[in-house]
């Protein structure tokens, strides 16, 4: 189920507009409101506007319709991240709440795959109250866990498992379609080359200069792309979690992506994850962008980090809020925190995720 689905079910008294459709773009494009009011049904409580990206400024769109409207409930879905928010974020400045539509969680991609009939999962939860554990299971954990680390939580695999093509054609549509028309990456071949460099190093420590190097480009033009593959939603970045002591390390991020299969389909393999060598950091990421879709979807406002020391010591993920810190360990099969976390830190919470117990 993708944006447009989940709006008119959400509101399905709502007057649904397309901007893909040229009469209805063409009209928004005059940004009039009488012309805005020759389209909208005035007996309508919820109006939405899909696909506003389409539009040259789509906030001063939604700002004319917000102010001049105050009796409709406006509703405006885009499918590129970044359009929407570099044109909507100053003109829609204290009139918007913003929703992330995230990829699928485990939970709801075994709940719409019907392999499981319950949609109360949390794994965010279950590692903040010390839950994690091995428990036993009515499918194939193991061969379920391996096409989600392959071909990701896209919700058109629901119905379309295993589709590579699929998801090549999204890794090219993100990265030129939605990303080019904005002419902000001069170069695409850079662009390119520096997505594909990063896919290679999920969860190792991003070295702008390094990158810059390889890619024959200053570091502030590897920073301004990473940003803007951020805002795009393909990827985000995990800074590190420290007590400004020398030894920590406190500046460089991690990158991981939010979804494997675009991931996958941007380096070109799709193989079997257990018999690859990135399998350890595909897992790692697998889980972290877990704990942050539910991190969102709960509110329940933990930051996210990692933790290393410039000798080599090591948390994968860092849950951190107020005086409480939750370490945990992501291995695939055993593992335990950083003996040197704990002593630096000993009131925190310790947790080690394999593939036996994160489900």
């Amino acid at each position: 189920m993708g944006k447009t689905t989940l709006v008119k079910r959400l509101f399905p008294d709502a007057q649904y507009l397309l901007l893909d459709n040229n009469p209805v773009r063409k009209n928004f494009e005059t940004y009039d409101i009488n012309s805005y009011k020759q389209f909208i049904d005035p007996h309508r409580k919820v109006v939405i506007i899909d696909e506003i990206q389409l539009l040259p400024d789509p906030g001063r769109a939604a700002k004319i319709i917000y102010d001049q409207m105050p009796d409709v409930q406006l509703v405006i879905t885009g499918s590129s991240g970044l359009n929407i928010k570099n044109r909507t974020s100053e003109s829609l400045a204290g009139r918007k709440i913003d929703y992330h539509l995230y990829p699928l969680t485990f939970y709801e991609y075994l709940y719409q795959t019907g392999t499981d009939d319950k949609l109360d999962g949390d794994l965010l939860k279950k590692i903040v109250l010390n839950r994690i554990q091995p428990t036993a299971h009515s499918f194939d954990l193991r061969a379920t866990i391996g096409r989600v680390l392959t071909y990701g939580l896209s919700p058109y695999l629901v119905n379309h498992p295993s589709d590579s093509a699929y998801l090549s054609e999204l890794a090219y549509s993100s990265i030129y379609k939605d990303i080019l028309a904005l002419d902000l990456i001069e170069n695409r071949a850079v662009a390119e080359d520096l997505l594909k460099l990063l896919a290679y190093q999920i969860g190792n420590l991003i070295n702008y200069s390094e990158l810059a190097s390889k890619l024959g480009v200053d570091a502030r033009t590897v920073k301004r792309y990473i940003s803007i593959f951020e805002q795009s939603f393909i990827i985000f970045r995990l800074p590190p979690f420290t007590s400004k002591r020398r030894n920590e390390i406190g500046k460089a991020p991690k990158i991981y992506f939010y979804d494997l299969g675009l991931r996958n389909a941007i380096i070109g393999d799709f193989s079997d994850p257990f018999l690859r060598r990135d399998f350890g950091a595909m897992f790692e990421n697998f889980i972290i962008s877990e704990v942050l879709k539910h991190n969102s979807y709960s509110k329940a406002g933990y930051g996210l980090a990692f933790w290393r020391t410039l000798q080599g010591s090591e948390v994968d993920l860092v849950l951190h809020k107020a005086n409480e810190v939750v370490a945990c360990e992501i291995k695939t099969s055993q593992g335990r925190v950083s003996t040197a976390f704990g002593n630096r830190y000993p009131k925190a919470t310790q947790i080690v995720i394999t593939l036996e117990n994160f489900y």
